[in-house]
């Protein structure tokens, strides 16, 4: 859908529901604007279909980013998942590896000597490294 489906004055009303919020509009679950919820919302509103695509040049047109929605598990247990965080978090600090030789790791330089050379399709296509 192009801006052109949309006068002035809707393009005026939809930045005043944007500013409303999702909740305002029946979305509870978060407050965030997705250009999927933009675009249900002009339908709603406005009775014009519009793209995600759409949605989301409208919404920077109007000076609003589409966000991602936070996803959580409805049963997650916020406690237990900030001790996992205090009590792993400095463990996985201290055993980091530091990179050598310029590079971060080692696959790279190792994968051309672990590969078998006598196997099928060898000399079929030359690596790219």
């Amino acid at each position: 859908m192009g801006s052109s489906k949309l006068s002035k004055h809707c393009l005026q009303k939809l930045a005043e529901y944007l500013d409303q919020g999702p909740a305002a509009h029946g979305w509870v679950e978060d407050q965030v604007w997705t250009a999927g919820r933009v675009a249900t919302l002009i339908g709603r509103k406005f009775h014009v279909s519009c793209s995600v695509s759409g949605a989301t040049r409208l919404m920077h047109r109007l000076g609003f980013s589409p966000q991602m929605p936070v996803r959580r598990v409805a049963e997650r247990d916020e406690q237990t998942v900030e001790a996992w965080k205090e009590a792993t978090g400095t463990e996985v600090k201290e055993h980091g590896r530091p990179a050598e030789d310029g590079f971060a790791s080692r696959t790279k330089q190792g994968a051309r000597a672990g590969r078998p050379m006598d196997g099928p399709g060898v000399g079929a296509a030359s690596p790219r490294w």
